[in-house]
């Protein structure tokens, strides 16, 4: 097996059939048949179905695809980082995040990219947190911004802050603003919760706790929106960070509360594959997301306390 079989196989697996394929990659429909029962041979694996609609990839051959396009990706970005050497910075990088994480950076990166760093693509995925994640695991992004990770050893792990987790709602709900609520108070209350399975986890680490916060709750969702709107109509409360719900607490719509008793918070780390090629523009692009988050923080904009890369905390300047 070789780079120019996976090639073709990809544009075959794309295309769906040989002649199409062979326009893509300006290779004869009978070199391209040659090369794919090569490969067939050599994994001793049917890849595709013959059918009168053209290829369709076996079970084989979906796993392929995913190993491909893998292998072919990393090898192109090899190449664009080689051929790079000295020169001005460009590729393309995609970086996920949580809701929160854009919120408090997502702008500042883009600005800071277009600037500095023209010829470099950004492209910035917004999803839960959970969803974040299994975006890396299936190499959709590059490099992920996730609150408390699972552990795995396919994903590099680095922690960058940790948040204190408030309880959220209207007032008239949840009680005085500001003044701190015990979870066993919070678990008298109607709780709105993130789809368990999905992102709940990235609330706290206490599994025990977890299940327990989750028996409780009216409401399990998996969009920031929708809670956002449940909490504004007084259907229940929820568990976030003040960064996440600034705005409407500004606006009095909602107000928030300190978790104490115990105290909740999560970690946020930068995520990326294990092995992963050490290019150019990556370590540019982690060194500018670290950066901001440093500074966001320092500033005042996003109430959290740093961490080391060893997960202990960064002393305040």
């Amino acid at each position: 097996m070789d780079i120019r079989q996976l090639r073709y196989f990809q544009a075959i697996y794309e295309h769906g059939s040989l002649l199409a394929a062979s326009k893509r990659v300006h290779v004869a429909t009978t070199a391209l048949s040659y090369h794919l029962g090569r490969l067939e041979e050599e994994l001793a694996a049917r890849l595709f179905e013959r059918t009168p609609r053209g290829l369709t990839p076996t079970a084989a051959g979906e796993r392929l695809h995913g190993h491909a396009t893998a292998i072919l990706r990393a090898v192109d970005i090899a190449v664009a980082d080689l051929r790079q050497g000295d020169k001005e910075i460009s590729g393309t990088v995609r970086v996920g995040m949580a809701y929160s994480a854009v919120r408090a950076i997502g702008v500042p990166l883009a600005r800071k990219i277009l600037g500095d760093h023209p010829k470099v693509q950004l492209s910035l995925n917004e999803s839960l947190s959970g969803a974040t994640f299994q975006s890396l695991m299936r190499g959709e992004v590059d490099l992920a911004l996730v609150y408390n990770p699972p552990p795995d050893s396919r994903i590099v792990s680095r922690p960058l802050l940790v948040e204190r987790m408030v309880c959220v709602g209207r007032e008239d709900l949840i009680g005085p603003p500001g003044l701190p609520i015990t979870v066993e108070e919070l678990l008298t209350l109607p709780i709105i919760m993130l789809q368990q399975g999905v992102s709940s986890g990235v609330i706290l680490t206490e599994l025990d706790l977890l299940k327990r916060i989750e028996s409780r709750a009216v409401l399990k969702m998996n969009s920031i929106q929708a809670i956002s709107g449940a909490l504004r109509e007084r259907l229940g409360c929820t568990i976030a960070t003040k960064l996440s719900v600034n705005i409407p607490v500004a606006e009095g719509v909602l107000s928030y509360r300190p978790i104490v008793e115990p105290n909740l918070s999560r970690e946020l780390c930068l995520c990326e594959p294990a092995g992963a090629p050490r290019t150019y523009v990556l370590e540019t692009v982690k060194t500018i997301l670290t950066g901001l988050i440093v500074e966001a923080v320092e500033s005042g904009a996003w109430e959290a306390e740093l961490r080391g890369a060893d997960g202990s905390p960064v002393p305040a300047n």
